[in-house]
């Protein structure tokens, strides 16, 4: 058993974790006769096992074998024959990943060894078949529960990323559910005033955001659903902080958000009903000053 912490973990406050157990799952990763059924127990116990993110990043070897449990899935991608059976493997290995991303301790560590770039050929993936969902959807909640955590440092790491592009495509083409966490981490980015910096830079990048956005708006008029709804709206109301995005949504912004389209979808829902009336007031102030000057020169 090969575990070297670079300090003490905390015990664990689960009395019914067996924790020899856990330890010897993690040192079987290790080992790829024993690695898939360790992956499958270790997946089920990582929300009972506080401290199992520092156990997995500091233990001989195991990021090495996470991490070549996702090369392996890359011959499979192009063409695309991804299994079921392989498609799970991997998701245990991205939900410990998962694990490792979202504890304090080792959430630094992972950015800085660029972990979620080996993630990034699956979101490049297209195919509609269930493997893939499985595994687009599962890569996305690694990089949404790196951004859920509101750092700067994560933040900052992403933009010098491909993930805005990405997750762009998946809210243009993906599941219901990929592109309600895509659009959530589109939220996240846009929250942090670099990110809202960054997307209103330049009119390329600001009405790619708005385009796909537009599109959203358009395709859950024919299939509402009130969750992916709440994080469009509250993209849009972020957008509009920005004076250049703000003057630009006065155009584009899809009518049915103006007129009383959602008005059912956004009965039971009156935070995303205030954000849009916020919105929508944004927009209508200072349509006056929008021939200014500074304002025409942009």
């Amino acid at each position: 058993m090969h575990i070297m912490c670079a300090q003490p973990s905390p015990p664990l406050q689960n009395p019914s974790v067996d924790r020899e157990g856990i330890f010897q799952w993690v040192s079987e990763l290790s080992n790829s006769a024993t690695r898939e059924n360790a992956l499958l127990q270790l997946s089920k116990k990582r929300e009972v096992v506080p401290d199992l993110a520092p156990m997995l990043w500091h233990s001989f070897g195991t990021t090495a074998a996470l991490l070549q449990e996702i090369i392996n899935i890359y011959p499979v991608i192009n063409p695309a024959t991804l299994t079921a059976h392989q498609s799970n493997r991997v998701c245990n290995a991205l939900a410990l990943l998962q694990c490792v991303a979202s504890h304090p301790e080792t959430r630094s560590a992972f950015l800085q060894a660029h972990i979620p770039l080996f993630l990034y050929p699956f979101l490049h993936t297209v195919s509609k078949t269930r493997p893939f969902e499985y595994l687009r959807l599962t890569s996305l909640g690694v990089i949404g529960a790196l951004v859920k955590t509101d750092e700067q440092e994560v933040i900052t790491f992403l933009l010098t990323t491909e993930i805005i592009p990405l997750c762009l495509r998946i809210m243009e083409s993906g599941s219901e559910l990929s592109k309600t966490v895509a659009t959530f981490i589109l939220q996240k980015i846009l929250l942090d005033d670099s990110g809202l910096n960054y997307i209103c830079q330049t009119y390329d990048r600001f009405s790619h955001v708005a385009m796909i956005l537009g599109k959203m708006v358009l395709s859950l008029v024919k299939d509402p659903s009130a969750r992916l709804l709440k994080h469009v709206v509250r993209c849009y109301l972020r957008l509009s902080d920005n004076p250049r995005a703000r003057e630009a949504l006065r155009q584009c912004l899809p009518d049915q958000l103006r007129d009383s389209t959602f008005s059912t979808c956004l009965q039971e829902d009156k935070s995303t009903k205030h954000w849009l009336a916020q919105l929508l007031k944004n927009l209508e102030t200072g349509v006056a000053v929008a021939m200014s000057p500074l304002h025409s020169a942009q």
